[in-house]
């Protein structure tokens, strides 16, 4: 628990709400990822950067930890809170301080969300890339905190490559201003490095983001397959022609036919697989990368093809994408949404392998994802009241994981490592790259207040998890299983 003479000294901050009764701290207890509760002995509310700064201080002084959260849409346990430690919410901070049309560049709070950015600039013609599947309600500071990416992320990059300032509180209060508006840069990256951090190496408190003109024309190519092979075949093909489309996202037939019940999004029911194709550009251009990907699409076997050209035809096909998740919630009382990357070219062999442990845990899997970019978003299925059906869904989220390793992925590929994914980092870095980790976060946060045990793995728990392994990569760890 917190100390009480800390909360007493917490209680007479001004400029802060704190929530200490039960029934509105339950609210807090998880992020997206519910599996994982902790009741927050004490959540603080600051109404702005002095308010904060007072908060982080009296944190570092009296040596408490501290978990900071945003909307709460993380799905990796980044925002768990701790049973010991102080939540901080930067819900107040919601404001888009400037928007700079000439400069295609906006200033915002941490808390705004995702979608109010577009909305705010695209009376200017102008639009922010990044879209997670949760932009109605997750915020900018998450989404650099995860770097996050979405459905245009193959074309216009993850957050990383849309963000070119940051200002940052450090654990104990002090800012860190750090700009990114010139040609080149003296000194580290430092702004790479917050990126994806998970709040623990500072408080983002301003966040600057690159705008883009929105594109003069923008068509969206649907093509239904009978296998989820030949789907992901297609993916490769599309690449090879030599045509970048704005998202390339694919679903299998149980993702298909949830979204379809959940939207009417006028998806073919009895294809095995969809691809969504977005291509985006001039209008003297259009026609020809049109003409060029369905000529790619159709020669990798898709047997059905329509085309979307106005904005709400669009919409519609992109509304079933993005309700893939609460579609799929309704076909089971939970599921459990994992999240890896992979080479584009193993698409088909990992998602045969993934349908092969659905058989072995007896457990339904619905596979929705960034296919251009190989980020897998498998939704497993179960029923958290069925005996052993939570055990069965982790120890398949486990496998699937080491399925992206084994075939040269990765772990995570936009929701972080938080808690999910922690052990899996014994398995994925080595001793000495798990030890460059810490001292990073030694440098950041000396005293190890910010987001403790989460992220980066402890090299006594990776002994204990029984991973420890001194290479990685496919070639590299031989002792992985093949699947």
């Amino acid at each position: 628990m917190i100390p009480k003479a800390f909360l007493k000294r917490l209680r007479n901050l001004p400029d802060i709400d704190l929530i200490e009764d039960l029934s509105r701290l339950k609210v807090y207890e998880s992020d997206g990822l519910t599996a994982l509760a902790v009741v927050p002995p004490a959540v603080v509310l600051p109404h702005n950067r002095i308010a904060l700064e007072a908060v982080l201080s009296l944190c570092h002084e009296q040596l408490v930890p501290m978990v900071i959260r945003g909307a709460g849409t993380g799905l990796s346990g980044g925002a768990t809170p701790l049973a010991n430690g102080l939540l901080i919410s930067l819900a107040k901070f919601n404001r888009i301080l400037e928007i700079d049309a000439s400069g295609f560049k906006a200033r915002v709070e941490p808390g705004v969300t995702n979608l109010a950015i577009s909305q705010a600039v695209e009376g200017l013609g102008l639009f922010y890339a990044p879209d997670p599947s949760s932009q109605i309600a997750c915020s900018i500071g998450g989404n650099v905190a995860e770097n996050s990416g979405g459905v245009h992320c193959l074309k216009y990059g993850l957050t990383l490559h849309n963000v070119c300032g940051l200002k940052v509180l450090l654990a104990d209060g002090r800012l860190l201003h750090l700009d990114d508006d010139q040609l080149w840069s003296d000194g580290f990256d430092l702004l790479a490095l917050l990126h994806g951090s998970e709040g623990m190496l500072g408080v983002i408190v301003e966040v600057t983001v690159n705008l883009l003109p929105i594109p003069d024309a923008v068509t969206v190519l649907m093509a239904g397959f009978d296998s989820t092979e030949a789907a992901a075949h297609a993916v490769s093909a599309v690449i090879a022609e030599g045509v970048l489309p704005a998202g390339l996202e694919m679903m299998d037939r149980l993702a298909i036919q949830a979204a379809e019940d959940f939207v009417a999004a006028g998806y073919p029911r009895d294809a095995d697989a969809l691809l969504l194709c977005e291509l985006d550009g001039a209008l003297d251009d259009i026609e020809g990368m049109v003409n060029r990907v369905s000529s790619v699409l159709q020669g990798s076997g898709a047997k059905s093809l329509a085309r979307a050209d106005d904005a709400a035809s669009r919409a519609r096909l992109w509304q079933g994408r993005k309700a893939a998740f609460p579609a799929v919630g309704r076909l089971a009382p939970d599921y459990y949404c994992m999240d890896g990357t992979i080479p584009r070219r193993h698409l088909a062999k990992v998602l045969a392998a993934i349908a092969e442990r659905s058989t072995h845990y007896g457990l339904r899997v619905a596979n929705v994802f960034h296919a251009g970019d190989g980020n897998l978003h498998p939704l497993i299925l179960y029923d958290v009241n069925a005996e052993g059906e939570l055990k069965r869904a982790e120890a398949f989220g486990a496998d699937i994981l080491q399925i992206c390793l084994a075939h040269g992925g990765t772990i995570t590929g936009e929701h972080g490592v938080g808690l999910e994914k922690i052990d899996q980092m014994c398995v994925q870095f080595s001793e000495v790259e798990l030890g460059v980790f810490h001292a990073i976060k030694a440098a950041f946060d000396p005293q190890g207040l910010l987001n403790p045990g989460k992220a980066v793995p402890t090299l006594n728990r990776c002994a204990e998890f029984g991973a420890m392994h001194v290479h990685h990569g496919q070639t590299r760890h031989p002792e992985l299983p093949r699947f």
